[in-house]
């Protein structure tokens, strides 16, 4: 299996570090890691890659600029380049993406102490206002498709514009978009409740909670709901700007689909 290959991972799985962090993608534009438990991590600043956290289950606290925020499940931040920034928890689950992802997996693994990461300046950061911060239901409501709705939590306007976060929901069948790939777009989806068909090449598959597909540039893939309940998932895509082809895709007229999907990356397979 190389890096352009697409995957599913199942709940709890993906590389073990150091038994509270689980690499589920360690990919050019996007790394992305699930962990739980107590920990902390001192106040910091990245150059050149964003820094976000959803949370799943218990509380985090997220220092963003010199402003400290408890993070409860559904809440999300993000921290831009040059905001000083950290977390706190006494035991929480939640995901980490860095977006472009610039070696956090061999920081992880101890193997690149040169990753960007630094110690606040003593001038020059940026002001807390920078950060982005959503509570639970909180975002730009879209609905892009017969079924889906979702809410936009960051995008190609936040920070360098180096990841998408929406939070979608699937109706009972629904059947999500056509089969497609993109070139450039690195694509994932992170199922919070309910169960998301998955199309990943050829193979089709049924993700429950927990589970998390990545598709890197290039490869056939889809979502839908098989299910007679509704599906919650995360849609996580590096670079960001995804969500200007669900705003452009909701005000189309349907005949106009396979001409807006192309001027956005999204190429029908």
């Amino acid at each position: 299996m190389t890096a352009d290959t697409p995957r599913l991972l199942g709940p709890g799985e993906g590389e073990d570090i150091g038994g509270r962090i689980r690499i589920k993608a360690a990919l050019e534009g996007l790394v992305l890691t699930e962990t739980e438990g107590a920990g902390s991590t001192e106040p910091h600043i990245h150059h050149h890659h964003a820094d976000g956290f959803r949370v799943l289950e218990g509380e985090l606290t997220v220092l963003l600029g010199d402003e400290e925020h408890v993070l409860a499940p559904g809440d999300f931040a993000l921290a831009p380049p040059e905001l000083v920034h950290r977390y706190r928890t006494d035991g929480a689950r939640w995901i980490n993406l860095h977006a472009p992802g610039c070696g956090f997996e061999e920081w992880l693994r101890r193997n690149d102490p040169s990753f960007d990461q630094h110690d606040p300046p003593a001038e020059g950061a940026r002001p807390a206002s920078d950060g982005l911060l959503r509570r639970s239901g909180e975002g730009e409501a879209i609905a892009p498709g017969p079924g889906a709705e979702g809410l936009i939590l960051a995008g190609a306007d936040d920070g360098l514009g180096s990841v998408s976060v929406v939070e979608f929901e699937l109706g009972p069948g629904a059947p999500g978009p056509p089969a497609h790939r993109h070139e450039r777009l690195t694509d994932s989806f992170y199922v919070l409740e309910g169960t998301l068909g998955v199309v990943l090449g050829e193979e089709e598959h049924r993700a429950g909670p927990g589970s998390y597909a990545f598709v890197p540039p290039g490869n056939r893939h889809t979502v839908s709901n098989p299910s007679e309940e509704p599906v919650r998932f995360l849609n996580i895509t590096a670079p960001g700007g995804l969500e200007r082809y669900l705003r452009e895709l909701a005000a189309a007229d349907p005949a106009d689909f396979a001409a807006v999907a192309a001027r956005n990356d999204v190429l029908l397979a």
